[in-house]
């Protein structure tokens, strides 16, 4: 009797088992199938939205409504693309039209020809005049030889030669303290001595620095006056670093002044600093313009226009951009009253036009004027924003 209870009980355990095992297999088909049915399902609607995606909206506007609301269009064509980079520059005198003016012997001031800072003076005007014993002393020198060698008649031609020697030595010692060569024939045929030294200006221009007084004594190497030609100035722009890549030696400029708007005046870049500043992260470009009447004077201030000519570009008017910051869109118009929506990619902006990189092709109209309400009824008939 217990064994057949024993066995009724092993039965009993065997189909409990196969009841379990079943209850697991049926969930697990049934997992597996709604897991296939809803990773198709998502597979499907990502089709429907990539598909969604590929699809550029687009909106109809009747005749009426175009009319209402001003639409212009504008055709997307390759041109020069022009732009010009506003700055502020700072005159400066052109450094190489700037001389300062001393003597090779000391000696003392005997009189001012020039005796205040601002005057202007002309290339070999009299500055001062100077009395120098060393260079009476060589004029003496200079003399004598030139005596020496018309005594000696008949000699040995060594020592006419040696006499000869002597005249030149003394001639180039005068000539190497700058008296000039008018003032050695005037010696010459004088045969007396000057005691005093004509110190003329170099070049024509303003005397910025005067560093003489009558009387004074002064040494060789000193500097006397600071002369400059300001009939050509330098113009000193600061020039953003995004900006600098945009500009060339030779390119266009025009100067204004801030308080004279009629005068303007023509230039050329003549020089592009390769340094940047890390203060103002600007990099300092040279402007050379000639300066009619004196217009410009040093440390003033001037407006700068440097004028950008790019290449043949594919460019679209400024108008036809909406920019939301995080892209830029433009409605084409695809064929009369239907209008697609375009995201693009700039370049170079200008004036009035911008380049187009990436979106547009050449010959497609663009919508300049009445694109904003375009996108807002693209936006309602699509139920969201950009």
């Amino acid at each position: 009797m217990s064994r057949k209870c024993g066995m009724r009980n092993a039965e009993c355990g065997i189909k409990s088992v196969m009841r379990l095992l079943a209850i697991a297999l049926f969930i697990c088909l049934y997992s597996v199938s709604a897991f296939s049915q809803d990773h198709a399902g998502h597979q499907q609607d990502q089709g429907k939205s990539e598909k969604k995606q590929e699809t550029a909206p687009t909106v109809t506007l009747s005749s009426d409504k175009m009319q209402l609301i001003g639409v212009r269009t504008a055709v997307a064509a390759y041109r020069s693309l022009d732009k010009q980079i506003r700055t502020v520059g700072k005159v400066e005198v052109d450094e190489t039209r700037l001389a300062f003016v001393n003597t090779k012997v000391s000696g003392w001031v005997k009189k001012l020809y020039v005796n205040f800072t601002g005057d202007r003076v002309e290339k070999g005007q009299p500055l001062l005049s100077l009395y120098s014993p060393d260079l009476v002393t060589a004029q003496e020198e200079y003399l004598l030889a030139l005596r020496s060698v018309s005594t000696v008649t008949g000699g040995l031609p060594e020592v006419l030669s040696s006499q000869q020697s002597l005249v030149e030595s003394a001639k180039r010692r005068l000539l190497l303290w700058d008296i000039s060569a008018q003032q050695i024939e005037e010696l010459e045929k004088s045969g007396k001595r000057q005691t005093d030294m004509t110190i003329e200006a170099p070049l024509s221009g303003i005397v910025l620095e005067k560093m003489v007084l009558d009387g004074a004594y002064v040494t060789s190497g000193m500097n006397l006056y600071k002369i400059a030609d300001l009939s050509r100035v330098w113009i000193i722009a600061d020039v953003y670093e995004y900006e600098v890549p945009l500009v060339k030696v030779g390119q266009q400029v025009q100067v204004t002044l801030p308080y004279s708007t009629n005068e303007t005046l023509h230039a050329e870049v003549s020089y592009i600093n390769p340094v940047l500043d890390p203060m103002t992260r600007t990099v300092k470009v040279r402007v050379a313009v000639k300066n009619p009447g004196l217009l410009l004077k040093p440390d003033m201030f001037t407006n700068v226009e440097i004028r950008v000519a790019s290449g043949s570009r594919l460019v679209i008017p400024k108008e036809a951009v909406i920019d939301s910051g995080a892209r830029q869109i433009v409605y084409v118009e695809t064929k009369p009253g239907v209008y697609e929506m375009r995201t693009v990619l700039l370049g170079v902006r200008g004036e009035q036009d911008v380049e187009v990189v990436k979106g547009i092709r050449k010959g497609e109209r663009v919508v300049t004027s009445g694109n904003f309400l375009i996108d807002s009824e693209s936006q309602l008939r699509s139920g969201g924003g950009n």
